[in-house]
């Protein structure tokens, strides 16, 4: 059995469950179930963060009950599909794994269904949520996401409700998409470990989507874990292979050490043809194209690969797997749905 079989390989952002929902009800499970099952299992992956990200349309007047249909399918995959478990806590991860089950983690992307309700963050973690952010690229009633640094702006006043709320309930806060003055904001009132589901170096890639150095080191000395992302256009504005990921892996684990790096791919080259409609224009988010990948990483099942580029490098077997998944693990063990004594 080579290294990657052998590691628990956690991926903290795949938006998959956006292109389940947008199909027809009856078709959800069996969606999953076809399509992104196999490659799960074809990547390795033992643990699974399924954000929940509200597309434009739905915002803001549909947001919750987009938000609360995304959740249901999670639960309808789980409670259908034998090779899948809905956790809640590092002890439900780790009886999933036992039994060779991948373990499924409910996230929030930027919550707009919450608002400035920060109330309703307990009844989202009583379905299953354990992790949140704030914001996307832009404005909510909470906080400012990554496209709006220029403003400087902290969290708002529900904002720092909502991180007392989160870490009294066991909600892990993602910092991934905030702005940066948010970050900092976040970092000061913290108490507890935070994660960074999908960010990447912004040394390497000056993009307002990657963390600073800085960053970086306050979330390290926070206990937190940054889970590198995918997307070729965040690694570099024109090389795009798999090297340029193994230089954020690499620059992010020398900045932080290596017990602080994840693997936040951001597989969105399936989910982008399943959810926008065909045109016959280049689409962009935040001013990069959508249709730059990394060639072999275009989804779970190159997953591999990533393994195979750190060994070349000359990594150790055992920061490997580290930064595989058991980093992820030991972080989620310690505070996924743990409450505040």
């Amino acid at each position: 059995m080579d290294l990657h079989d052998r590691s628990i390989v956690a991926d903290t952002h795949n938006d998959l469950l956006d292109a389940v929902v947008h199909r027809p009800v009856d078709r959800w499970v069996p969606h999953f179930q076809e399509r992104w099952l196999p490659q799960l299992r074809q990547g390795g992956v033992n643990l699974q963060v399924l954000p929940v990200f509200i597309d434009d349309p739905y915002r803001p007047e549909g947001a919750l009950r987009q938000t609360l249909r995304m959740i249901e399918a999670a639960h309808r995959i789980a409670a259908a599909t034998d090779e899948v478990e809905l956790c809640a806590d590092g002890t439900s991860i780790d009886a999933a794994l036992a039994e060779d089950k991948i373990a499924l983690v409910l996230a929030l992307e930027s919550a707009p269904g919450v608002g400035d309700d920060v109330e309703l963050l307990e009844t989202l973690f009583r379905l299953g949520v354990r992790i949140a952010s704030l914001a996307h690229f832009g404005r909510t009633a909470l906080a400012d996401g990554s496209g709006e640094d220029a403003t400087g702006s902290r969290l708002t006043r529900a904002g720092v409700a909502a991180v007392a709320e989160m870490e009294r309930l066991g909600m892990m806060f993602d910092v991934s998409h905030l702005s940066a003055a948010g970050v900092e904001h976040v970092l000061e009132l913290a108490t507890r470990p935070v994660i960074a589901t999908h960010s990447s170096a912004r040394a390497l890639r000056d993009h307002h989507r990657n963390l600073t150095d800085e960053q970086l080191k306050a979330i390290a000395q926070n206990g937190g874990v940054v889970c590198v992302n995918f997307f070729a256009p965040f690694l570099h504005e024109s090389d795009f292979r798999i090297e340029r990921l193994i230089d954020h892996i690499e620059h992010i684990a020398g900045v932080m050490g290596v017990r602080h790096v994840g693997l936040g791919p951001d597989f969105v080259k399936e989910v982008l043809a399943d959810v926008t409609p065909p045109c016959c224009e280049a689409q962009f988010i935040e001013g990069v194209p959508t249709d730059r990948f990394l060639p072999g990483l275009e989804g779970p099942a190159g997953l591999p690969l990533v393994t195979e580029a750190l060994q070349k490098r000359g990594w150790p077997d055992d920061d490997i797997a580290l930064v595989l998944g058991a980093n992820v693990l030991d972080l989620f063990r310690a505070e996924l749905g743990k409450p505040n004594h």
